[in-house]
């Protein structure tokens, strides 16, 4: 059984910048590919980026493409998602999932984290 823990939400004015941090247990991390997702009020929930085990590939939306920078730390089972300039539209809960080698899909989920930008 894997758990994921997210935190570091909160609210931002636009154009601040938060870090989210997902602590991972119960299996081996270095075997799952990491992702955060997002889900605003009354949208789908919206892959934001991804991370490949051993670091090999990242992968970001669109929407994250130059402003989100998602990294991870074997040592100590988490995985980042660094935003900055963060409008908006960036307002949703964030979740941590993570996804076994060999699967197409994510199996594991967090709690989700609010991120919140308004002024």
């Amino acid at each position: 059984q894997v758990q994921l823990v997210e935190s570091g939400g909160g609210l931002v004015q636009p154009g601040g910048s938060l870090r989210l941090s997902c602590v991972f247990s119960g299996r081996t991390f270095i075997q799952y590919t990491m992702g955060w997702f997002r889900q605003a009020p009354g949208k789908e929930r919206e892959i934001v980026a991804a991370i490949a085990r051993g670091r090999t590939s990242t992968y970001y939306a669109d929407s994250a493409k130059g402003r989100f920078t998602i990294s991870r730390d074997d040592a100590r089972n988490t995985v980042y998602l660094q935003m900055y300039s963060l409008k908006p539209d960036d307002t949703a809960v964030y979740y941590c999932a993570a996804k076994p080698v060999g699967n197409s899909a994510y199996d594991w989920w967090g709690q989700g984290t609010q991120v919140t930008v308004s002024s």
